[in-house]
């Protein structure tokens, strides 16, 4: 228990320096600000959207309940289509399997996943002897920052426009003013030419549908569709908890992730099905036309199968990942991302003890929630956060 003890006291100091952390402070009241405004006005606009939310709950209890039968379901779907499935236990598989996929001395350009993060798949590959390129906004930024998401969503929702200047000046070897529609031009510009000279782009995955083998991935910067279609390789690494039945169920989903999301309307939903193909010449399928050749999707578990067998805690299983609990959280609003590891505040506290390191890595963030509940109230599935956390606290007492 003293390596427990040394770690919170480490914790606790870090949480209380980012407390005081001015960059943080401004860049997160921005944030909270517009999240809520924008929320509040897109609810207005689309008022049948909590009543579409208790319908996807009642998708995602079914898809849990289901979900091995829907795992092999998707991966026969996506062989069919022309693509190859995979199956990763952990971590390690993970990597083997996308190492084996790319090899080494090769350009690789990636979208946002927080899935992704879990894994360290950057640094994975970089140390194989790859060149690997975020390609978010907010990714790129904390990759030149040598830094981890603050956000599930907006990832450098913690550097605000000054410092973001600083950091571009530093990389790009010129001037750039802490002007946002300059900062994103520059970067715009440098990525144009990795996304057509890269020989891997890979992507995560907001919902997978079985019966279909469709990969449902929702943006707004276009970085996603340029990263997946312009190389000749695509690779999908996805959770098992993303699956659900069918194609009308994954519409469902992405809709009600979207808008808890802070968006009315995304400006890209993208569908994609397998490798990319034409059958222009003699109704002759031929696949490899102008977007990929090759097509990957890599389910991982990590953690996941376990949590779908505990009683209490299998609820965190139905996460949208739309962000909107960290927003309300009274911590997070403080300290930002601080307030985790690769998964943040109170829901995870609770991934973490599962995909993470186990309970007693997650303890400092599970005594760092305040069981206030303004997560639920804010969460499209209801998620009980406060309780979950509560059984961990007692299952670390125990331990």
């Amino acid at each position: 228990m003293s390596d427990l003890n040394k770690e919170l006291s480490e914790y606790t100091k870090n949480l209380n320096k980012a407390s005081k952390d001015s960059n943080i402070n401004r860049a997160i009241t921005r944030a909270v600000k517009a999240y809520r405004d924008t929320v509040e006005d897109t609810m207005e606009r689309h008022p049948h959207t909590p009543e579409l939310a208790e319908e996807v709950r009642r998708i995602k209890e079914y898809s849990m309940e289901n979900n091995q039968q829907l795992l092999e379901k998707a991966m026969q779907s996506i062989e069919k289509n022309k693509g190859k499935a995979f199956y990763a236990k952990d971590r390690e598989e993970a990597l083997r399997i996308t190492n084996e996929i790319i090899g080494t001395g090769k350009t690789v350009v990636k979208g946002k996943s927080m899935l992704g993060e879990e894994l360290q798949i950057r640094h994975g590959l970089e140390e194989s002897g790859n060149e690997v390129w975020e390609t978010d906004l907010g990714e790129f930024i904390l990759q030149l920052k040598n830094d981890r998401p603050m956000h599930i969503l907006s990832p450098a929702i913690h550097v605000p426009r000054e410092q973001v200047a600083e950091i571009f000046t530093e990389f790009f070897k010129k001037e750039i003013p802490p002007d946002i529609a300059q900062e994103v031009a520059v970067v715009r510009e440098f990525l144009r030419e990795k996304y057509f000279t890269a020989d891997v782009g890979i992507s995560g995955a907001n919902v997978v549908a079985a019966d279909t083998g469709q990969i449902v991935i929702i943006e707004n910067e276009g970085n996603v569709r340029l990263c997946t279609g312009a190389p000749p390789v695509h690779i999908v690494l996805v959770g098992i908890e993303k699956l659900v039945p069918s194609f009308l169920d994954s519409m469902k989903v992405a809709e009600v992730t979207w808008r808890y999301a802070q968006y009315a309307s995304p400006s890209y939903v993208n569908i994609i099905s397998g490798p990319s193909k034409t059958g222009d010449i003699e109704k002759v399928t031929t696949y490899g036309a102008h977007g990929p050749k090759e097509f990957y999707v890599i389910f991982v578990d990590n953690g996941r199968s376990e949590m779908l067998k505990d009683p209490t805690c299998r609820q965190a299983l139905s996460c949208l990942r739309c962000g909107g609990c960290m927003y309300e959280c009274p911590v997070f609003q403080v300290t930002a991302g601080h307030y985790g590891r690769t998964y943040l505040s109170g829901i995870g506290s609770v991934w973490t003890s599962f995909v993470d390191g186990g309970v007693e890595e997650a303890a400092p963030m599970l005594y760092t929630c305040l069981r206030c509940g303004r997560c639920v109230e804010r969460c499209p599935m209801k998620i009980e956060v406060p309780t979950m956390v509560g059984e961990l606290r007692n299952r670390l007492v125990s331990e």
